[in-house]
């Protein structure tokens, strides 16, 4: 066996690099464990801040969801109603004992208004129950009517199979079973050609012609009928043109939709005088309602539609009604434009506008009970006991109304009841307002119904010192459903002049309707009339209103 060689230098370099080796790992070590408290600390605190930061964010995150999720809850709840659920925003509480007298207990109410308003909700709903027990016993069975005795009717017989009259004698001719349905035939288009004819007088020679009669529109084949049907058409059944000219072009006449157009267009340009004599009667009476809605016209220079707004306002007095458009506008410029001069009452909704008319003389400005309970009832689901508690308050308002409406009280009778009745309930509804208010949570929907209410209060307490104010502003907004039906159908005004056009025809439909009149009769009787007015300026073309001329047995 070979003997083993050991190289004595290789061997010391060996042992000195594992000593400088162990050396370094060794300082390594104690130079680690001198500063490892503070390193280990500073990443721990580092580690703790990063995941502080990270659930704050996550926190955020969640409580962003939570509010979108409330909004969508919160939509979802509005169309399941406007779905499934009845339309009427009266409340109807179901146990209406419950709270009957204790409601507001423990509001820092005077010992007089407290018994005031509890003695007043006692008659009132000592009311309620006997109106309820009336309608119960007025109650019928509903029958089918017959067809109206008016109508043209033509007769066919049918016999008995076989049936020969020579051969049979009739049982029934006298008192024969009889059924009877309701027939329709399409419209139908005729030309009325009229003959000029001229004639020469024996007397003195003079040849005379016929005069021509006067046309709705000049130089133009359209009669007095056949644009009253179109203006119907679009304003009260909201057919488009375009679906006139078609169902035209189904009865055998092609009309261009330009010339239809073109129609429409010199049919307001008559009607606007009218138009504008209609605001200045309204404007001399002293109460009025005012609402505004969206109508969508297209801007040409941005080639675009674009949402515009008409304005309504109402006279709840006469029922006249007057449409507005002003390039689309909803700003303050219109609302002080519109109502210069104006002195009065003026009931609107809860839109901010139309406080810049508050400080004017001889203004008053009217809030809507509708608008406030509407607010209520939207925060049943963030607060049921107190939304409930204001919705039982705001009912019994409306019951002293329902009263006034089933007694037929006059304006006198009805200021006196309802302050009778409905002050005391509007003292105490103010105070639990101000009560009520410091316990809710700030931004919620239950605060903003509160703050709502009671920061349009005293406009909101004013229809009571009169009797010809109204509680709410519903009548006004019913008149302004023509308008949101229509822009379903015909989706837009081609322009402004367009736009200005339908507010001038929806002013009279209105109008119509108020009085009572037919529309197509009242257009129809307007067209053929409305020349008379061109010359003689000692004629008032006020006296063309449908009221008027209903009044005159015209219509």
């Amino acid at each position: 066996m070979p003997e083993n060689t050991i190289d004595k230098d290789e061997l010391i370099r060996q042992l000195m690099a594992d000593r400088d080796r162990l050396f370094r790992e060794n300082s390594r070590l104690r130079t680690a464990q001198n500063i490892a408290p503070e390193g280990v600390q500073q990443v721990h605190n580092e580690q703790l801040a990063a995941k502080d930061t990270l659930i704050n964010k996550k926190e955020a995150l969640l409580q962003k969801k939570d509010v979108r999720i409330a909004q969508l809850e919160k939509q979802v709840d509005y169309l399941k109603r406007q779905l499934y659920g009845g339309k009427a925003e009266r409340y109807i509480n179901p146990d209406p004992q419950a709270r009957q007298l204790e409601l507001f207990e423990g509001v820092d109410l005077l010992p007089g208004e407290k018994e005031a308003a509890a003695k007043a909700e006692k008659e009132i709903r000592s009311e309620k129950e006997a109106r309820a027990k009336r309608m119960e016993k007025a109650k019928k069975i509903a029958v089918r009517k017959s067809l109206p005795e008016n109508l043209e009717r033509k007769i066919e017989h049918i016999y008995p199979e076989g049936y020969n009259p020579e051969e049979w004698d009739l049982l029934d001719e006298k008192d024969s079973l009889y059924t009877e349905v309701l027939m329709k035939e399409p419209t139908k288009f005729y030309v009325l050609r009229t003959y000029r004819h001229k004639a020469i007088r024996k007397a003195d020679h003079i040849i005379v012609t016929a005069g021509c009669p006067i046309k709705p529109i000049a130089k133009s084949y359209a009669s007095s009928s056949l644009l009253a049907d179109l203006m119907v058409d679009k304003y009260v059944d909201h057919i488009p043109f375009y679906r006139q000219h078609k169902q035209f072009e189904r009865l055998g006449i092609k009309i261009p939709e330009p010339t239809i157009l073109g129609w429409f267009q010199q049919v307001s340009d008559l009607l606007m005088p009218l138009h504008f004599r209609l605001w200045e009667l309204m404007k001399k009476t002293n109460y009025l309602q005012c609402d505004e809605t969206t109508l969508p016209v297209v801007r040409n220079d941005k080639h675009k539609t674009v949402k515009g707004y008409i304005w309504l306002v109402r006279d709840p007095m006469s029922g006249r009604q007057y449409f507005y458009w002003d390039k689309g506008s909803r700003s303050g410029e219109v609302v002080l434009k519109l109502f210069n001069g104006y002195q009065g009452a003026l009931q609107t909704d809860g839109y901010e506008r139309y406080e810049l008319l508050d400080g004017k003389k001889g203004v008053i400005l009217l809030s809507c009970w509708a608008h406030a309970r509407r607010k209520f009832s939207d925060a049943i689901k963030n607060d049921k006991e107190r939304a409930e508690k204001a919705l039982e308050q705001i009912q019994l308002l409306y019951e002293v109304e329902r009263q006034i409406k089933d007694q037929a009280l006059s304006f006198e009778d009805t200021a006196k009841l309802r302050t009778r009745l409905a002050y005391p309930i509007l003292v105490r509804f103010e105070k639990w307002l101000v009560a009520e208010h410091a316990k809710v949570i700030k931004g919620s929907p239950i605060e903003k119904a509160i703050m709502y209410t009671y920061k349009r209060f005293n406009k909101l307490s004013r229809y009571h010192l009169d009797g010809a104010y109204n509680i709410d502003n519903n009548g006004i907004e019913n008149a302004v459903r023509p308008v949101a039906v229509g822009r379903k159908n015909y989706l837009f005004c081609q322009n402004d002049d367009t736009a200005e056009s339908t507010a001038i025809i929806y002013s009279f439909m209105g109008c119509c309707k108020a009085a009572g009149v037919d529309f197509r009769k009242w257009m129809i009787y307007f067209l053929d009339h409305v020349h008379d007015y061109d010359e003689d300026y000692t004629m008032d073309i006020a006296d063309l209103l449908p009221d008027k001329l209903k009044m005159k047995g015209l219509l």
